[in-house]
């Protein structure tokens, strides 16, 4: 009995090579089907990030102009623009106009720009 348990232990050296190709052959299609959808989940990530900035950035523009109007520094037609350096976040940005408002994320963490268009860290909105 103990011979024949320790013969059958000598003859199980392993996987075949067949399986192990088997397997590689699927991890490879696996790879091949995953890492285009994982780039352009970074490439879509980092647009939603700028274009969030870009909302905190609107956002801080209209309770700056609120607080200049409860302050009686701004009227309905005019606001002291806050100008560069808004940080919000992890992001700085500008805020330059008075009725129609250009917002700029002009830095962030690094690579946050990568890939971009202009379009998706740049805005436009009318304040009044």
């Amino acid at each position: 009995m103990y011979l024949r348990n320790q013969r059958n232990v000598r003859n199980q050296n392993g996987f075949t090579l067949i399986e192990i190709i088997a397997v590689l052959v699927i991890l490879g299609i696996l790879a091949a089907i995953a890492v285009p959808k994982y780039i352009d989940l970074q490439k879509d990530a980092r647009i939603k990030v700028a274009q969030s900035a870009l909302g905190a950035l609107q956002s801080t523009a209209t309770m700056i102009y609120a607080k200049q109007l409860l302050n009686g520094t701004a009227n309905a037609s005019s606001w002291v623009e806050p100008g560069t350096g808004i940080i919000v976040g992890d992001f700085t940005g500008s805020i330059e106009g008075q009725q129609q408002v250009n917002l700029t994320v002009t830095d962030g963490p690094n690579g946050w720009n990568t890939d971009l268009a202009a379009s998706d860290y740049t805005k436009t909105f009318n304040m009044w």
